[in-house]
């Protein structure tokens, strides 16, 4: 199904709130003190680059399975999204910038900590590991193969990245240092229990979840949330279990059919990024939508 060019949205201009922050692919506007506007464009970003081409309607089918997730995991860890209507912050001729693409959400510090969950081999995991035999530092069995299931979940966190720059690996040691033990432990436990309930309920549906990213914040009390976004196409590798096997990356319902065409016209992945074409593009939304109809529907 195509998306119509008038529902494509690249950039917000929101003037009736404070603008505080544009992401690689998010705006972010501050309704209080207490609560922010976020904005899911169509923007993508592959290999830490924001490509120069939307991706149709991308922005309203992540933020409908943000929600589906935030809702479904809410028991393991609370999260910053807030049951309240965005469309109730902005004006009348603003709405249909932020029509099912936005939520309100709670103002929180991020945590300096890209949490990653892995429970296959593969990416550049699947790389560390041909090297080392290793990732992040965690030792695994020798031979394994590119796409095996790995014989427990692992956290292998990365540094967060600005726009242009890339996420590099580090070891478990390095977010102690970074955010304390207290909080290594607690986002560790916290992301391996999400990843593990949400690959459950999955691959009921017939998707494998092989790896997912994380983001973590702080209130003012030093509480604990989930935030950003949770369990989607564009911070996880989807899977269709149907045509999954050992000893090869599986195609998937994800933004990686886009990093598999970058990949193909030996781009360098700096910026500037090059135009993804349309049909590439169309592609990657039908993806995202299969994705997200196999898992809420």
């Amino acid at each position: 199904m195509k998306t119509r060019e008038s529902d494509v949205i690249f950039e917000t201009n929101i003037t009736s709130l404070e603008f505080l922050y544009r992401g690689k692919v998010r705006d972010i506007y501050k309704i209080d003190d207490d609560r922010l506007l976020v904005v899911q464009t169509d923007r993508l970003s592959a290999f830490d680059v924001v490509l120069p081409n939307p991706i149709p309607g991308k922005g309203r089918l992540l933020t409908e399975l943000s929600v589906f997730w935030f809702k479904k995991l809410s028991h393991v860890i609370p999260n910053h999204w807030l049951d309240e209507l965005p469309q109730d912050f902005v004006t009348d001729r603003e709405r249909g910038q932020i029509n099912g693409r936005a939520m309100v959400v709670r103002r929180l510090e991020p945590l300096p900590v890209e949490a990653i969950v892995r429970g296959y081999l593969a990416g550049s995991g699947w790389r560390e590991y041909q090297n080392t035999g290793k990732i992040c530092g965690i030792p695994l069995p020798p031979n394994l193969r590119e796409a095996q299931q790995l014989p427990r979940t692992i956290f292998t966190p990365s540094t967060k990245a600005d726009i242009g720059d890339h996420d590099e690996n580090i070891s478990f040691e390095l977010v102690e240092e970074k955010i304390g033990k207290d909080y290594a432990d607690k986002i560790r436990d916290a992301s391996c229990k999400l990843y593990e309930e949400a690959s459950a309920y999955a691959l009921a549906r017939e998707i494998i979840i092989a790896d997912t990213k994380f983001e973590f914040g702080t209130d003012s009390n030093g509480a604990l949330y989930l935030i950003d976004e949770a369990l989607t196409s564009d911070s996880s590798r989807f899977w269709p279990q149907k045509q999954y096997f050992v000893g090869s990356s599986p195609p998937s319902f994800d933004k990686q059919f886009v990093r598999d065409w970058l990949e193909s016209i030996s781009w360098n992945k700096k910026p500037p990024a090059p135009d993804v074409p349309e049909a590439i593009a169309q592609k990657t939304a039908d993806k995202y939508r299969e994705a997200l109809i196999l898992l809420t529907r």
